[in-house]
């Protein structure tokens, strides 16, 4: 590659500030042309002091999206400003109709045909329209629960059932994951927040909808539940105490069913000191697969490489509303190798 590409920065909370830093380390390959967020503590002041570098880089953060997209013109754009698609989906349009291409964090984006058939149409529309490409990626979901599961069945001749199981310790994780597991919560508050239906782990149902798609099961039914982990311990955290008889996080399951038959099952324990933190997947077929990541996928620094490592992906991509099935085999971008 001999050009760089054009990068808008689309969110400031504490993964976009992440993917900042990833931004302007891989100066060879990315040149960060813009930053977008709405917070007044930040709009206006440069990007350097939001994220704590020294050296200044000479943009400063707008709130103003369309006047940065059209004077900058990117290659991609990095969004990273919300977990629900109904909440934000006007944000991507409007990208799209500035001619950049998309990868978002957005977790119900990875798979919302099911979810927002409507809204879906809508991005796909504008996408195609303007000849952009628009991915909704991150490590859960993206990845860790469904992307890899789908790449380990690639040297299956049959599959007759996969199972996911995910365990996070939450008290290794920023702030604003620990909140949304509900650490350090009563047992009745956390009910209260999941009768919302907006708490807790997003995206485990489009998790299976992805995998389902990708293998082309027509699923009878999805089952999720969503529970509560009480600590027996007290644990301390770089932000909260969780007291025991508190709430540590959750435990989030989700199966895909055809006909009366069990054929994904996905299982989420994501708490403040779990123990054996891991990622595994199990897929019954021939041959069966075995997989298992020891210390599991650390979620804050992957989520930032799935979002990197997919600037290449939309930039090269068929215009339209992809998911990560679409694109070509993730892999790590904008690398250097130097001997350690």
């Amino acid at each position: 590659m001999t050009n760089k590409y054009r990068v808008v920065q689309y969110g400031m909370g504490p993964i976009g500030q992440s993917c900042l830093r990833t931004i302007l380390a891989k100066d060879s390959a990315l040149e960060l042309v813009g930053a977008i967020d709405i917070d007044p503590d930040k709009v206006g002041k440069d990007v350097a002091d939001i994220i704590g570098r020294d050296e200044k880089t000479g943009l400063t953060v707008s709130a103003d999206v369309q006047t940065v997209l059209e004077s900058t013109k990117p290659d991609a754009v990095v969004h990273t400003t919300s977990s629900f698609l109904d909440r934000m989906y006007d944000q991507l349009i409007l990208c799209a109709k500035s001619g950049a291409n998309v990868v978002s964090s957005t977790e119900e984006l990875v798979f919302p045909f099911d979810r927002y058939p409507e809204i879906s149409r809508e991005i796909d529309a504008a996408a195609k329209e303007n000849g952009i490409t628009i991915l909704g990626t991150g490590v859960n979901p993206g990845y860790a629960m469904d992307a890899l599961a789908l790449m380990a069945t690639g040297v299956c001749n049959e599959v007759t059932r996969i199972e996911v199981n995910r365990v996070v310790d939450a008290g290794l994780r920023r702030l604003p994951l620990q909140i949304k597991v509900g650490a350090a919560l009563t047992a009745e508050v956390f009910e209260e927040r999941k009768a919302t239906g907006k708490f807790g782990h997003i995206g485990l149902v489009e998790s299976v909808r992805l995998v389902a798609s990708g293998l082309g099961w027509t699923l009878s039914r999805i089952d999720e539940q969503l529970n509560a982990v009480i600590s027996e311990r007290k644990v301390v955290t770089p932000y909260l105490t969780v007291e025991e008889g508190q709430v540590a996080g959750i435990h989030h399951s989700a199966s895909g069913y055809i006909g009366d038959e069990e054929v994904l099952s996905l299982n989420l324990q994501m708490f403040v000191g779990a123990e054996d933190p891991r990622d595994a997947i199990s897929v019954h077929g021939d041959p069966p697969i075995d997989l298992l990541i020891r210390g599991g996928i650390f979620g804050d620094t992957a989520t930032v490489a799935t979002l990197i490592n997919g600037i290449p992906q939309v930039v090269s991509g068929v215009p339209g509303l992809a998911t990560v099935v679409d694109v070509p085999l993730p892999k790590a971008f904008g690398t250097k190798w130097s001997l350690q």
